[in-house]
């Protein structure tokens, strides 16, 4: 079996060489990037099975770095690994396309923990069906990670592409909360409760041009996906 590819952007030496040490240790194939204006090459070239990125970075930072790989790969998992703590840092992470976050100082199993969730996330998104599910006036292709509503295209991220997914298996049913979380960050912390709310507000804008679509919140029960004929 081949090694899991990361490819760690980090600007601090000592901090990164004692980070891909562990990595590689544990079996992982890691390459370090250091500018943040080099990563794009590197990443075309190395073909990484996911992105571990530091924002503040030297001549690109992790944010606009996380929009040039959306670009190129809509599905590749990316974690946010950071010192900033402020709530609005945080959710632009996921509005550029990022995945999960990692605030600093953190332990390597934490690291390796979100790794490996985000991948087996991955690969459960790409076992799903190739076919596409009809949603209202919507048409969801899973596999690619499309929304499609008469001639447009929406890109989905891979959690917005995982919770719909649910919802769609859920049309016209309640759904639970916890299962959710547990499903597609794998633990129901606040701090994913928040990011949860988040997201189904995308969601939410996402289907707004169905009026026959609506994600009811169902308080202390989670969500009820109503679709009409």
């Amino acid at each position: 079996m081949s090694k899991v590819k990361i490819l760690y952007v980090e600007d601090e030496p000592f901090l990164g060489r004692i980070v891909k040490e562990s990595l590689e240790v544990r079996d992982f194939d890691v390459r370090m990037v250091a500018d943040g204006k080099l990563v794009m090459s590197v990443f075309e070239e190395f073909r990484p099975d996911i992105c571990v990125l530091d924002i503040m970075l030297p001549n690109k930072d992790g944010y606009s770095i996380a929009q040039d790989i959306r670009k190129s790969n809509a599905s590749i998992p990316i974690i946010f690994v950071t010192a900033k703590t402020q709530t609005e840092d945080l959710l632009k992470g996921f509005e550029v396309g990022g995945n999960d976050y990692l605030r600093k100082p953190f332990s390597m199993e934490e690291l390796i923990a979100r790794v490996n969730n985000l991948l087996q996330l991955t690969q459960k998104l790409s076992n799903t069906p190739k076919e596409s599910v009809l949603i209202g006036q919507y048409e969801f292709v899973p596999q690619r990670y499309e929304l499609r509503h008469k001639g447009h295209v929406k890109k989905l991220s891979h959690r917005e592409a995982m919770l719909l997914q649910i919802l769609s298996e859920h049309q016209n049913q309640n759904i639970d909360r916890k299962t959710m979380l547990l499903r597609v960050w794998g633990d129901d912390s606040f701090f994913n409760s928040r990011n949860l709310d988040v997201y189904i507000t995308k969601l939410r804008d996402y289907l707004k041009e169905d009026p026959s679509i609506e994600i009811i919140t169902i308080k202390g029960v989670g969500y009820h996906f109503a679709v009409g004929n």
